[in-house]
């Protein structure tokens, strides 16, 4: 049997603050299964985030934002960097990526870090010993890298007939399976056993 995981994602996008939790529950649960990470980069600096959403984030999961990020709300969001160097990661230091993708959700929803420019992305590279290409540090356009990975993530959605992020996906074998992540959002540990259950069906 193989089993791999898909998250869908956007750095900036809080309910996939939310979700990530989950996501590290299943990886740590099942650290030999695959994890591909596809930031959607869904944010093109044109769409701020409402208090409405992170509210509802608030009262539905167990994360939380902190004062300067909710001061910040009115700043249109743009993660086309973001996506960019976690292209990058998930193809030169895959090991790396889920620790990395940790840590660009902290800078953002804890730091206020709207991660624009190298400079704002230079403590996460620092942390982990990172060398990205230059061309990584644009907000113009997206790098062939992140390019391939909507190629990727838009495949994935017809497959599972949605374009809502977040999603995680479970594959096992022939077959991918849309973990309804909505479930777990207050109580991540829970997805283990959803998960469990559906590998244990192959």
């Amino acid at each position: 049997m193989s089993a791999q995981l898909f998250y869908i994602y956007d750095t900036h996008c809080p309910w996939s603050y939310a979700t990530l939790p989950l996501v590290n529950e299943i990886t740590h649960a099942y650290p030999e299964m695959e994890l591909h990470l596809l930031h959607c980069a869904r944010y093109e600096g044109d769409e701020n985030i409402s208090r409405q959403t992170t509210e509802a984030v608030e009262e539905d999961s167990t994360v939380k934002f902190s004062q300067s990020y909710l001061s910040n709300q009115k700043q249109a969001k743009d993660s086309t960097l973001a996506a960019n160097l976690m292209a990058w990661v998930s193809n030169k230091v895959s090991r790396s990526s889920l620790d990395v993708l940790n840590a660009i959700f902290q800078a953002h929803f804890n730091d206020a870090n709207e991660i624009l420019s190298e400079d704002d992305a230079s403590d996460v590279i620092k942390n982990f010993k990172l060398s990205p290409p230059s061309k990584v540090f644009t907000l113009d356009k997206l790098t062939k890298d992140a390019e391939i990975a909507i190629h990727g993530i838009n495949e994935l959605q017809e497959v599972i007939q949605t374009q809502a992020i977040p999603a995680i996906l479970l594959a096992v074998d022939e077959n991918l399976i849309l973990l309804n992540h909505n479930l777990y959002l207050k109580h991540p540990k829970a997805i283990v056993e959803a998960v469990k259950l559906e590998l244990a069906k192959s």
